[in-house]
């Protein structure tokens, strides 16, 4: 009977892995993007316990084998995300304060009251930009009265619908905008940001809305928004900063075509997974917060940051503004189908939804 259960396992946890090939946008078959890791784990236990009970029948064989397949698949899937591979953004060498950006992004997690917590991190870690997410007026009272000096640019838009956002920043902030790229109620914030060298750089704050039942049955409104800001971006050649709580994964098809689209890279890519979400369940983690970057730019520093009472943990990254090495950076660029693929994905959000003001 254990081997009986055991291979039926494996041939689902097979079909679990293959799932998220299938252009299905149903919360139901995209949430098998997210825990890449556990179903890793999972696919090998499986196949060490089938052989632990020495299998004899074909089928015995084929549920070994499906685990073992499912185990491939997925640790092939994890290793770019692991310090074993290659880092598709390099190292920042030598040090350059005037070229530098310090950015720290948060999801606050809107009932969430500790934000003395979140503060004593922005003083402790003195950077130059902060970005919340899920951010009421009450986080933005807060955040007014402890950081407003030290950060006297900002940017608000406090809500009540999990979406608020707020940025603060030392550096000037110019040409800002507030938009509600495919939905009324999910802002964007877009802006540029000198830096203390006098370059500008663009900077894109954004919060999709995730498919999941509470939130939404499909995946389209948040793919669609990525898509979005991604063919925005591949419009320019300057350097590019985007940074918030895309509720999608770095390794998810979604993200990766937004890459390609855009041009950006992952600093995570090569240095590990630092998984964001869940704070409070350590065997259900993923990365949820993000920071992408053009090609412009090489990485000083990036770490996660201790628990704040939300169910993310903040993020901190410390980027260098250095052209002259963007040869060093290899983004990967979208083929004709895909920027077919994300065209359809943002004309068929705008159908449903009526034309969005971009």
């Amino acid at each position: 009977m254990p081997q009986l259960l055991f291979t039926c396992l494996g041939y689902l946890v097979l079909l679990i892995t293959l799932a998220p090939w299938l252009k299905i946008r149903h919360w139901a078959i995209r949430s098998f993007d997210f825990p890449l890791l556990q179903i890793a784990i999972v696919a090998t236990v499986l196949a060490l316990a089938q052989l632990a009970f020495e299998p004899s029948a074909w089928w015995h064989w084929a549920g070994v084998a499906a685990s073992v397949i499912a185990a491939g698949i997925q640790w092939a899937r994890i290793y770019p995300w692991t310090p074993l591979a290659r880092c598709l953004v390099v190292k920042a060498e030598p040090h350059q304060p005037e070229s530098e950006l310090t950015l720290l992004v948060s999801n606050v997690l809107t009932p969430n009251r500790q934000a003395d917590k979140l503060i004593a991190l922005v003083e402790r870690h003195q950077p130059d930009m902060l970005l919340t997410l899920e951010s009421d007026q009450w986080w933005g009272n807060q955040l007014d009265a402890a950081i407003g000096e030290m950060m006297p640019e900002a940017v608000r838009i406090p809500l009540d619908n999990l979406y608020g956002m707020h940025l603060y920043s030392r550096l000037p902030l110019e040409d800002v905008e507030v938009k509600w790229l495919i939905q009324d109620d999910i802002p964007s914030i877009h802006a540029w940001v000198r830096l203390k060298s006098g370059k500008r750089i663009r900077f894109h704050a954004v919060h999709p809305r995730p498919p999941a039942p509470s939130e939404s049955d499909e995946s389209l409104w948040r793919d669609a928004e990525l898509m979005l800001v991604g063919k925005t971006i591949a419009k320019n050649d300057g350097p590019t900063v985007v940074a918030g709580d895309l509720n999608d994964v770095a390794w998810s098809p979604t993200t990766k075509l937004f890459c390609r689209v855009s041009g950006m890279l992952d600093l995570r890519r090569g240095r590990g997974q630092y998984s964001t979400f869940h704070a409070k369940y350590p065997m259900l983690r993923w990365p949820l917060d993000h920071v992408f970057v053009t090609a412009h730019f090489t990485l000083v520093h990036m770490q996660r940051l201790s628990e704040i009472g939300s169910d993310h943990f903040p993020i901190l990254v410390t980027l260098c503004h250095n052209p002259s090495r963007a040869d060093e950076n290899e983004p990967e660029k979208a083929d004709a189908d895909e920027r077919e693929d994300a065209e359809d994905t943002i004309e068929e959000a705008q159908e449903r939804h009526g034309e969005a003001p971009v």
